[in-house]
């Protein structure tokens, strides 16, 4: 079941946006990072069911951070949502441990969706 999810997009507009697209009514507890290092620290101090994760950032981009999450949480759920919708980086993503990518802006569709993605994943592992 997911409680805590995180939040890591330099935009504070994007993180806004994201925000908007969670469900309220599930009770989520939300933290926020505005840079890759931000978010792995949080990371590691939160250790939340969900990352939503950028991919173009400053101090250190998605893709560093995702591989440094799945390093010290090889179960780690991490969703990347991004603008950059070349299928290298997808690609790339995916290949250090991504669940999924969403495409930004995001839709609440799209997110709820993923949430439900990462809400089986949680299922499975505690088979």
């Amino acid at each position: 079941m997911i409680k805590k999810i995180l939040l890591v997009d330099d935009s504070p507009i994007s993180r806004k946006m994201l925000k908007s697209c969670i469900p309220k009514d599930r009770g989520y507890e939300l933290f926020e990072a505005g840079d890759g290092l931000a978010g792995f620290e949080a990371y590691k101090e939160i250790r939340p069911d969900v990352t939503f994760m950028d991919l173009t950032m400053p101090v250190m981009d998605g893709n560093e951070a995702t591989a440094k999450i799945i390093e010290v949480a090889p179960r780690a759920i991490v969703i990347a949502c991004t603008a950059d919708i070349q299928v290298k980086s997808i690609s790339r993503m995916l290949a250090l441990g991504a669940l999924l990518v969403v495409r930004k802006p995001s839709s609440k569709a799209s997110i709820e969706d993923a949430l439900a993605k990462a809400e089986e994943k949680i299922g499975q592992a505690c088979e």
